[in-house]
C-alpha cells in the first residue's frame, strides 16, 4: 500500500502543510534556549494544541516537534540519551491528532540538521551523521509517523546522510534545504544543484524543495529554479511569513495572512505540490492559505516580476545560478511593521 502522502499527492493537485513550530511554542511560553523536544513529555497538552491548530486551520500535513531531536542537538541540553524517547513521544501525540481529524492528515517526522559541520570542512563523518539521523528516524517510526521530513539542511553531505538513514529505517521521506542570500544554501548549493542531487540518491525523497531562508519571494524564486530542471518529483515550498523584525524584545514576522494567501497561490502556480509556511506562520495564516488555494483558479507560472509585485522584492539581484538579475527589492504590499 502506498504511504499516506503519496496517496494524497495522487488524488490532489496540492497538499497544504503546516506553519511554524517554534513561533507557536514561544507564544505558548517556551523560553529561548530551551529544547522544544522536552515538551513532548513535559507539556504534552501544548504540543497537542500545536498540531491540532494546524489541522483545524486546514493543514493536510504537519511536522512533529522534533526538529532538534538528534543526539548532537540534544547533547546541548544533556538529552543525548533520550533521542528515542523524545522523538517517539512527539510522534505519538501527532498520531493521536491525525487519527481523530476525520480526514486524511499526514504526520511528518521533523528531522533538522545536526548543527555540526561535516567532513572535509568539519569533524562530523558521514557514518556518524547517518547513525544520528537513523536513531532519530527509528524513534519517529516507533511513534507512528507516516513520513520522515528532513528540513533546513544546508550541506549536500548532510542531506545524503539523512537519505541513507531513511533507507535504513525503511521509511519514505521528504527533504528540504534552506536557501539564503543570493539563492544558495549556506554551503553554496543552488536550486539546480539540489534538483540534480536528489535524482541521484539511492533512496530519493517523495518530494523535495525549500523551507525557511530569507522570505517568501526568495523561496518562490528557488521553486522556479526547481521547476526549470524538468523533474516530475513533487516540489515542497515552505516559506517564512514575511521578514523578521525585532519588536518590543521579540522577533516578529511582517507577513500578513493576506500576503501568505498570495504566496500559497503563487507557489502552486510556480510548480509546488506541497505548500506550507515556516517561521512566523500561524494558524490564521494557514486558514487564508487554504481558502486561497481552494477558491483561486490556477494561473500561469508566475514571472519574477509578478512574484516581487505580490510579495515584495528579492534579497539579492542573483538567484545563485548565474541567470539574469532579478527585480530589485520593492516595498511590500499588505505588510505590517
Amino acid at each position: 500500500m502506498a504511504d499516506a502522502l503519496s496517496r494524497l499527492l495522487q488524488d490532489r493537485p496540492w497538499v497544504l502543510a503546516d506553519g511554524a513550530t517554534g513561533t507557536t511554542l514561544f507564544n505558548m511560553g517556551l523560553q529561548s534556549g530551551d529544547a522544544p523536544e522536552f515538551w513532548n513529555v513535559t507539556e504534552t497538552a501544548n504540543v497537542h494544541a500545536l498540531y491540532k491548530g494546524a489541522v483545524d486551520a486546514g493543514s493536510d500535513l504537519f511536522l512533529t516537534n522534533t526538529f532538534g531531536g538528534n543526539a548532537a542537538r540534544l547533547k546541548l541540553h544533556d538529552g543525548q540519551e533520550r533521542v528515542g524517547e523524545l522523538n517517539r513521544a512527539g510522534a505519538e501525540i501527532g498520531r493521536e491528532v491525525a487519527d481523530t481529524a476525520g480526514r486524511t492528515v499526514v504526520v511528518a517526522g521533523s528531522v533538522g540538521p545536526t548543527g555540526e559541520i561535516m567532513e572535509p570542512m568539519g569533524a562530523l563523518t558521514h557514518a556518524l551523521a547517518v547513525e544520528m539521523f537513523h536513531e532519530q528516524a527509528e524513534g519517529l517510526k516507533a511513534g507512528g509517523v507516516d513520513v520522515l521530513w528532513v528540513e533546513t539542511i544546508s550541506a549536500p553531505e548532510e542531506y545524503k546522510a539523512a537519505a541513507e538513514a531513511a533507507r535504513l529505517a525503511d521509511m519514505p521521506w521528504c527533504g528540504t534545504m534552506s536557501f539564503d542570500t543570493a539563492g544558495r544554501t549556506m554551503m553554496g548549493v543552488t536550486s539546480a544543484d539540489m534538483a540534480a542531487m536528489v535524482e541521484k540518491l539511492d533512496h530519493p525523497p517523495l518530494a523535495y524543495g525549500a523551507n525557511c531562508g530569507v522570505g517568501a519571494a526568495d523561496l518562490l524564486r528557488t521553486v522556479l529554479g526547481f521547476a526549470a530542471q524538468g523533474s516530475e518529483r513533487p516540489v515542497v515550498a515552505k516559506g517564512n511569513a514575511g521578514i523578521p523584525k525585532y519588536v518590543d524584545g521579540h522577533i516578529h514576522y511582517d507577513g500578513t495572512p493576506e500576503l501568505m494567501a498570495d504566496y500559497a497561490v503563487l507557489a502552486r502556480d510556480a510548480g509546488a505540490r506541497v505548500i506550507g509556511g515556516c517561521c512566523g506562520t500561524t494558524p490564521e495564516h494557514l486558514r487564508y492559505m487554504r481558502e486561497a488555494l481552494e477558491t483561486r483558479a490556477p494561473g500561469p507560472r508566475p514571472s519574477l516580476d509578478a512574484i516581487s509585485e505580490a510579495l515584495g522584492g528579492f534579497s539579492s539581484a542573483s538567484d545563485g545560478t548565474g541567470d539574469d538579475p532579478a527585480p530589485a527589492r520593492r516595498s511590500r504590499r499588505r505588510a505590517r511593521g
